[in-house]
């Protein structure tokens, strides 16, 4: 009877705890499957950005250097790589106007583009706020990174859609080769950094790097270092530049050119330093030391019976500070002139990034009396639609259609145009041509 009931007991207990492991074994292997995609999670967080789901930096720089390694062991000679730095330099103004959620769905369109532009399985990463990387591999000639930057570049100026805007963006590339420029990957993209330096200022908005851009570095680390004492201590100087009648003959008004004298480097174009000060804060300082030096100036030859009028170029940031009517107003009174003697000039450029804010210092300025006049025009973004916009006195065409005017046709007959349409509209025409002299570029402007 013992053995009996023991072989019963167990049967029984064996059938009564069937579910219970079934139901352990369904627990722990869910446990297992979760632990597993915590895992997984844990390693891919850190390596992906939140926002677009890209390979951050350090991905990003372990896959170049593998890349490079890989061809050295299996190349010879090592197959060409390149690595491509794309920064979008109005994102911070976007961020401004939009808030964060508008400008982080503009990121992840940027993001989705450049995976577009891409025809194979390159690398796209995001290793700042704003700025993209990409690395093309397998390359079988040089110019193919150049010509992946003009596609960035073409797909870029789609304007992008936000809350039903369109958002205008300007976009700058980099470009370096592996071997050509070097075998580090730190080295490499530092070196593409540099090239983005130079791309901001290029036409066509991106640069491959050369070792000449190195000689630059030393000198924009020595700008940025001295700006603010510069300012501080009248190290700026202004040149005027003078404005001819072309029916009279006669100077009717000069534009005020920026200029800083270095000890070492001598003339400075504005173009080296005015972005710094964008970047560093020190814009206005910077503009209000050229309003007080010019208007004073406007205020003296007044009263020697020259009636000149007086430019004075704004930059994109003055544009968009709300307290520039004020300041603009305090010099004016500071230093005798009437608004009616200056004539501000600004850039198509300048007014994209908030359109709305720009429109609102313009029109405070031009109700104090102030005229306005649109700088290098026709190679902006949407010509015909800021002057229906904007309170302008003067269009100036850009030299690019004047210097060869006599030699080509199509650019008289842009110039012609554009005089007659300036003409129509009641506002003056000013055409720019440009030689150099003295190290920095002095242009001569008609007035049409």
């Amino acid at each position: 009877m013992p053995f009996v009931f023991g072989v019963w007991g167990t049967v029984f207990q064996f059938h009564d705890c069937s579910p219970c492991r079934s139901n352990d074994y369904d627990q722990t292997h869910g446990l297992r499957t979760k632990t597993d995609g915590l895992e997984k999670q844990t390693a891919y967080v850190p390596t992906h950005d939140r926002l677009t789901d890209s390979p951050t930096r350090a991905l990003f720089y372990d896959r170049v250097e593998r890349a490079i390694n890989a061809t050295i062991s299996t190349d010879n000679p090592p197959r060409r790589l390149s690595t491509l730095l794309i920064e979008i330099e109005n994102y911070k103004d976007i961020y401004e106007a939009l808030g964060r959620n508008s400008s982080d769905l503009i990121l992840k369109q940027i993001s989705t583009r450049l995976q577009g532009v891409s025809l194979e399985r390159d690398d796209i990463a995001k290793i700042d706020s704003s700025v993209f990387s990409v690395l093309l591999s397998a390359q079988s000639d040089v110019g193919r990174a150049e010509e992946f930057a003009k596609q960035i570049q073409k797909t870029m100026g789609v304007p992008f859609k936000v809350d039903g805007l369109q958002v205008a963006i300007h976009s700058n590339v980099g470009i370096v080769h592996f071997p050509g420029h070097d075998k580090d990957v730190d080295t490499l993209v530092q070196r593409a950094g540099v090239a983005l330096r130079i791309a901001q200022k290029a036409i066509k908005s991106y640069a491959t790097y050369e070792p000449s851009f190195d000689k630059q570095t030393p000198l924009r680390l020595t700008l940025i270092s001295e700006l603010k004492h510069t300012i501080e201590r009248e190290g700026l100087e202004l040149f005027y530049q003078p404005q001819v009648s072309i029916r009279t003959a006669e100077i009717c008004g000069v534009e005020a050119l920026l200029r800083r004298n270095h000890p070492v480097h001598g003339f400075i174009s504005p173009d080296e330093f005015v972005p710094m000060a964008e970047r560093n804060r020190t814009i206005r300082a910077l503009t209000q030391w050229v309003l007080r030096r010019a208007f004073r100036d406007c205020a003296n030859w007044h009263k020697q019976g020259l009636p000149f009028k007086v430019s004075v170029n704004l930059s994109a940031k003055d544009l968009h500070d709300t307290e520039l009517p004020d300041l603009i107003s305090g010099v004016a009174v500071s230093a005798g002139i009437k608004p009616e003697w200056i004539i501000l000039e600004i850039t198509e450029g300048s007014v994209m990034p908030d359109p709305d804010r720009a429109l609102e210092v313009i029109k405070r300025l031009f109700e104090m009396g102030f005229q306005f006049s649109i700088d290098d025009f026709g190679t902006g973004y949407s010509s015909l639609s800021y002057l229906k916009k904007l309170p302008l006195a003067e269009i100036k065409i850009d030299k690019a259609f004047v210097m060869d005017v006599l030699n080509s046709e199509n650019d008289a007959s842009i110039v012609k145009a554009t005089i007659n349409l300036g003409h129509n509209l009641g506002l003056l025409v000013a055409a720019e041509g440009g030689r150099k002299q003295r190290s920095y570029v002095q242009t001569k402007r008609i007035r049409l």
